[in-house]
């Protein structure tokens, strides 16, 4: 490799430990020096070089991480007071977090939880359809390549997480049903390539992103492990966060002991209680199948979602690229859990 190109994929990789670290820690004070040692860059540079990087300052993107999952948290906790969520996502105060929630949503928090956010997110699709025009062929493909339709009410975040599924020429259910099982998972190792920026319907990027992590674990045995499990996580909700900021990462799970390099960063996946939801079906019933779980399971089951991050889990080959419109894809849809 060149020592240009890994010079900056050593930068990537910094930046994205940081970025990872400030997620797992939003709910508490992140000093600059803290994240300068993160990312090993000195407090008087690295500032400078994330802003390059980003096109955000650290400042900006701590608040705006902040702000939208307090904003997710307040749809998703309907039992959760507003002040407890100012304070779980860094807030020093109910008042500081109120000013903040009005400069970026033009709404009171109390607004939001009774109905705005619905219109808040109406209008942000409104703007995404309007900003760039869609072909017909990449439209079939977005459920499978890309955030799902605006349904999921996710504890702590709005965005559910991806995979690349396996599909096989079969027909399909004509109604979207699930057999639902809560199972413990264990904490999960991954290694991951992140995406900043559109993602929406757009199968190639997704096929660019695999094929990246398939030329980095390939070498190593990793596409080779009898327990390898893939999937995509979307870090923010398009609901919410400005498509050119929407952060993805395509995932797969490996050893605690592996050591990643340049573009390639590691980061954990909260073991917990999951409700996993096999599903079968086309691109196009990804929304009805995340509305089965959230609209008519999880209301009787006992349980709310917890606060991490869901999931959807390839149910076979990780590098299977066929995305067309006419074949199933057969996925688990794994929610995080807990007691109601």
């Amino acid at each position: 490799m060149p020592t240009s190109q890994y010079q900056l994929e050593e930068y990537r990789a910094r930046i994205n430990r940081v970025i990872d670290f400030v997620e797992k820690n939003i709910h508490r004070p992140l000093p600059l020096a803290e994240l300068a040692s993160v990312a090993h860059f000195s407090p008087f540079h690295f500032h400078r070089i994330f802003g390059a990087m980003t096109g955000e300052t650290l400042n900006q993107f701590i608040a705006r991480v902040r702000i939208e999952k307090a904003a997710s948290m307040l749809v998703g906790n309907p039992k959760s007071s507003v002040t407890k969520i100012a304070l779980d996502c860094g807030f020093s105060s109910s008042a500081t977090f109120a000013r903040a929630f009005r400069d970026t949503f033009g709404m009171s928090a109390s607004d939001w939880r009774a109905g705005g956010y619905a219109t808040f997110s109406k209008n942000r699709k409104a703007e995404s359809n309007g900003s760039k025009t869609v072909s017909k062929d990449r439209k079939d493909t977005e459920a499978s390549s890309g955030y799902i339709d605006g349904t999921v009410r996710d504890g702590a975040t709005l965005s559910p997480t991806t995979t690349t599924q396996r599909r096989s020429n079969m027909k399909g259910p004509s109604t979207v049903t699930a057999d639902v099982k809560v199972e413990t998972f264990p904490e999960l190792t991954v290694a991951y390539v992140r995406h900043v920026g559109p993602y929406k319907g757009d199968a190639e990027l997704f096929k660019r992103l695999w094929e990246k992590l398939g030329t980095w674990a390939g070498p190593r045995g990793l596409m080779q492990q009898p327990d390898l499990q893939c999937f995509n996580i979307y870090h923010d909700s398009p609901e919410i966060t400005d498509e050119s900021k929407l952060r993805t990462s395509v995932c797969i799970t490996v050893p605690e002991d592996t050591k990643v390099d340049g573009e390639i960063g590691k980061m954990k996946v909260k073991g917990g209680k999951y409700a996993v939801a096999h599903f079968e079906i086309y691109p196009s019933q990804y929304p009805d199948a995340w509305n089965y779980v959230f609209g008519e399971w999880l209301p009787k089951s006992g349980y709310q979602p917890d606060d991490a991050p869901s999931f959807e889990r390839a149910c076979g080959d990780c590098a299977d690229d066929d995305c067309g419109p006419d074949v199933i894809h057969k996925v688990d849809i794994c929610i995080p859990v807990k007691p109601l």
